[in-house]
């Protein structure tokens, strides 16, 4: 009798990787030039088509696996990760911003003086800019007149000359589109200021919220 235990029990133990495989054993159904197929094995050819996996015991679909992408599509979603990735980033970025205003201003006044600062800066610079620009049109226009003086005399603009009206000419030029580029972002401060002006409101209004204590419950 206890032998027979024994031989019962080395059975079983031998049966049950043969039963846990045979409930592992999977059923394969994909799509193949618009027809469903469906199979106990994948072939090589069909691996990177979509499908749906089914327990081959009990019919129970226990799976599915996507197509596999092509050249461009992985491009493309790598470009799409690459985008969320930056995102992602500006925003950590512009919420350390934001905290760096809050602890670095104790009241909005700090925060407008540290602004009012930086457009008088600005505004030093577009003067000098403006300046610089009268005095080279200035001196632009006097080598013109030489220069008219000369032709209507019937003499040649010596060479000399004619270079300094094109340096001129240029220097004139470059310094008009270094005030333009001033200009805009002049202006770009006044929005910036706008911007964190209102957020450092919105921020210090919600940490005196929470900083607030809560209202002692009325008696009676």
């Amino acid at each position: 009798m206890k032998h027979a235990t024994i031989a019962a029990a080395f059975a079983a133990a031998l049966l049950l990787p043969c039963l846990a495989q045979a409930q592992q054993k999977k059923l394969y159904c994909w799509e193949e030039e618009g027809r469903k197929i469906c199979g106990d094995a994948l072939p090589a050819d069909a691996a990177d088509n979509a499908r749906t996996e089914f327990n081959a015991r009990t019919g129970t679909k226990v799976g599915e696996v996507a197509r596999a992408l092509t050249d461009e599509e992985r491009a493309a979603l790598a470009a799409e990760e690459a985008m969320a990735a930056l995102q992602a980033d500006e925003e950590a970025e512009r919420q350390r911003r934001e905290l760096a205003m809050v602890e670095s201003y104790v009241t909005e006044a700090d925060l407008q003086r540290s602004f009012d600062n930086r457009l008088a800066l600005m505004d030093d610079t577009l003067q000098s800019s403006r300046i610089a620009i009268s005095s080279l049109r200035g001196a632009l226009l006097t080598r013109l007149r030489r220069a008219s003086e000369l032709e209507l005399a019937g003499k040649p603009v010596d060479g000399e000359l004619a270079a300094a009206i094109a340096s001129q000419h240029a220097a004139l030029q470059k310094q008009r589109a270094l005030l333009a580029r001033q200009q805009e972002e002049r202006a770009m401060l006044d929005l910036e200021m706008a911007s964190a002006v209102s957020r450092y409101r919105e921020l210090t209004g919600e940490r005196q919220a929470d900083e607030a204590p809560a209202a002692a419950p009325s008696e009676g």
